[in-house]
């Protein structure tokens, strides 16, 4: 339903159906929109429109006898719920070009490492065409992409910790309001930093049991093959990426490799290196140990004093989240759930898929409960282990 209003009854949450006048009398290049910006409502009563047309059917009513302290206050609460619907939408949208961005960035990771282990030159561009693919999805909406890098398969996990890395580094460059630019530069480092290891033989890359002490001091040395290549072999890199190749191993309490630099010394995407590079290896499977579980690595990490630089760790954590997506969580009415979305404005009220009982032992109605909703009587009170339940595909449940 159309209808004609002055400006000064114009609040925000209206939708602009028509700007009465030449387009010449005001700054919008467009007509027919949502008013949900102050500055473009106080932009409106400066011009020199005296009437709208509103669509009362896509946004708030004018009502007489309302405040505009009341007329606001009902537009951010439609705001917000437009707001949600929309992140909604685009998680799920997200999800699916994720999944084809990381196969694509495995592929470019597979024939770089090839080339290297080769001894030939890498192909940049492919390179770079990956980065500005996965540069797009973590600007779009960073949980979709470092939640489906992290699974894997036990055989391709050195080509997949790379482009998982890669996709941390950028989500947390965009936490640290890094630009754009410096976001990419954050994903080359990720995509870069185990480099070396194509220095090392595939057998003991890939070895199925733990390896012995003469085999780790050989994989401690990729850090070094690494740096040697990159400075040899792509000019185009900056030395902020090829020190976080050869210094992402290092501890700010100086108990590192293969330096041991302490923390004043350790380069600022070596340290966002370090802290990406060891959540995915924890959380990852191996042939000779299982992965932890999400929420479980920022626990045991965060009790790590000396490994991280502690402001860097904390901007992680609001990365991923305290109880990051693919979590399995206990609910206080006993309900098992799985985290499937964060709540940013509250890391401990992420949405939860709740499918099974702890007390009954048996499967539930699946229910995504919004943690964060006002009416919302539940909460999160303790961490569990998959393995503990024994639950076959869980992934596929924060991924459905």
């Amino acid at each position: 339903m159309l209808k004609q209003i002055p400006v000064s009854s114009v609040v925000l949450g209206m939708y602009i159906h028509e700007l009465c006048g030449s387009w010449m009398d005001h700054p919008f290049w467009k007509t027919g929109f949502l008013l949900d910006n102050p500055t473009d409502l106080q932009r409106l009563r400066q011009s020199s429109v005296t009437e709208v047309w509103i669509d009362v059917s896509k946004g708030l009513d004018a009502q007489e006898g309302v405040t505009q302290e009341q007329a606001n206050q009902r537009a951010q609460s439609i705001l917000a719920a437009a707001n949600k619907q929309t992140e909604q939408s685009d998680l799920v949208s997200e999800l699916q070009r994720a999944a084809n961005i990381c196969e694509r960035s495995r592929d470019a990771v597979v024939s770089m490492f090839s080339d290297v282990r080769m001894g030939k030159a890498v192909d940049i561009q492919q390179v770079e065409t990956a980065l500005n693919e996965m540069t797009e999805s973590v600007m779009r909406h960073p949980g979709a992409l470092i939640s489906l890098a992290r699974l894997k398969q036990v055989d391709e996990y050195t080509y997949m910790h790379s482009v998982a890395v890669s996709a941390l580094m950028m989500a947390l460059a965009r936490q640290m309001q890094f630009d754009e630019e410096q976001m990419r530069e954050a994903g080359l480092a990720g995509l870069l930093h185990d480099l070396g290891k194509m220095a090392i033989p595939e057998s003991i890359l890939n070895k199925p049991t733990s390896l012995t002490d003469t085999e780790f001091e050989r994989i401690r040395m990729h850090p070094l093959y690494g740096a040697r290549y990159l400075k040899r072999g792509i000019s185009s890199v900056s030395p902020e990426v090829q020190d976080a190749c050869l210094h992402h191993h290092e501890k700010i309490d100086g108990s590192g490799y293969p330096h041991k630099l302490t923390h004043e010394e350790i380069g600022l995407l070596s340290r966002m290196t370090a802290v990406c590079d060891v959540y995915d290896a924890v959380t990852s499977d191996r042939p000779y140990k299982k992965g932890w579980g999400p929420s479980e690595a920022i626990q045991r990490m965060a009790q790590w004093h000396g490994h991280f630089d502690p402001q860097i760790f904390q901007a992680f954590v609001r990365t991923v989240g305290i109880y990051p997506i693919g979590s399995l969580v206990r609910l206080a009415s006993g309900r098992l759930g799985v985290v499937i979305e964060q709540d940013q404005n509250s890391l401990l009220k992420p949405k939860v898929k709740v499918f099974f009982s702890s007390k009954s032992k048996v499967p539930v109605e699946q229910e995504i409960i919004d943690l964060a909703g006002a009416r919302c009587n539940e909460e999160i009170v303790a961490r569990e282990r998959v393995e503990d339940w024994g639950f076959k595909n869980f992934d596929q449940l924060w991924m459905e």
